[in-house]
């Protein structure tokens, strides 16, 4: 089993290190403890659904040590936390693809997502400008924000923290053809 996991997820963990430590060969080496940690721990697992995001805490948890046996544990302190930074350059990273991925969905789902995600209508304000039901809007943002996902799922991996924020992607091909 430990093979299969290593196998899935060894790049993503891969290049997750090589953003946040910069000699290629002390990632290495911090790849090599998370591989330890997960053989040690696998067993306490609590739910094998939360693989990705569980290694990932630990791949977390290893660059913190790293930089704390180091002695660089400044570096980890105020605003400048690395896994902060790594969220929210994540977040940018994929937002640029928002407008392109959208255009591939029909022109009303684009328009609601549009109009509520981007632009900041309330749902209710939304509905009452189609002149449909709060609830009937309501269904057609989640059909409209599923098609989405399923839109980006296309082109990329995503590594989730334990509240479901994106932490990490990787493209599935080198360039995705909608962004």
């Amino acid at each position: 089993m430990l093979e299969k996991i290593w196998s899935e997820y060894q790049t993503g963990l891969r290049n997750f290190l090589r953003s946040k430590i910069s000699n290629e060969s002390d990632a290495e080496d911090v790849l090599q403890e998370i591989l330890i940690k997960t053989y040690q721990n696998l067993d306490k697992l609590q739910n094998p659904d939360s693989i990705k995001s569980w290694l990932f805490q630990i791949a977390n948890r290893s660059v913190i040590d790293f930089y704390r046996a180091n002695g660089k544990a400044s570096l980890l302190e105020g605003e400048t936390l690395w896994y902060d930074s790594s969220e929210e350059d994540a977040k940018q990273q994929l937002a640029s693809c928002i407008q392109p991925l959208m255009s591939s969905l029909s022109d009303s789902s684009a328009e609601l997502l549009k109009s509520i995600d981007i632009e900041g209508k309330s749902q209710k304000e939304v509905a009452e400008e189609l002149g449909i039901s709060y609830s009937t809007l309501k269904s057609r943002v989640q059909k409209s924000r599923t098609e989405l996902k399923t839109v980006y799922e296309q082109c990329c991996r995503f590594s989730f923290d334990s509240q479901g924020a994106v932490m990490d992607y990787e493209a599935k091909q080198p360039r995705c053809n909608k962004c």
